[in-house]
């Protein structure tokens, strides 16, 4: 099993930039795909992004394609979303979630996920 604890979230004006990180527990957080999804109110929980475990591999939503920046530190048991010239389309929820056995888009692939982390972009 893994634990994830989403931060990094918070209050920003169109055009500025927030870094969030999903710290996880345990030893074998290498092993894990990790994904980044948003849920904003009175809408769908989306995929946002995901990194295969070397993190070799990433695939973004073409919304967020070239503003946000996936990578992770296994090392530190830690993935990162950068997100930059943020839009207020991109206020929502933000949630980190792992899995053991696919490198996927889909929600429903995701075993683990963390609590999210609120993010607010201002117009």
């Amino acid at each position: 099993q893994v634990q994830l604890v989403e931060s990094g979230g918070g209050l920003v004006q169109a055009g500025g930039s927030l870094r969030l990180s999903c710290a996880a527990s345990g030893r074998t957080f290498s092993s894990y795909t990790i994904g980044w999804f948003r849920q904003a109110p009175g809408k769908e929980r989306e995929f946002v992004s995901v990194i295969s475990r070397s993190g070799a591999n990433t695939a973004y939503v073409d919304s967020v394609k070239g503003r946000f920046t996936i990578s992770r530190d296994n090392a530190k048991n830690t993935v990162y979303l950068q997100m930059n010239s943020l839009k207020p389309e991109d206020t929502a929820v933000y949630y980190c979630a792992a899995d053991r056995k696919y490198y996927s888009e889909k929600v429903y692939e995701y075993d683990y996920w963390g609590q999210g982390t609120q993010v607010t972009v201002s117009s």
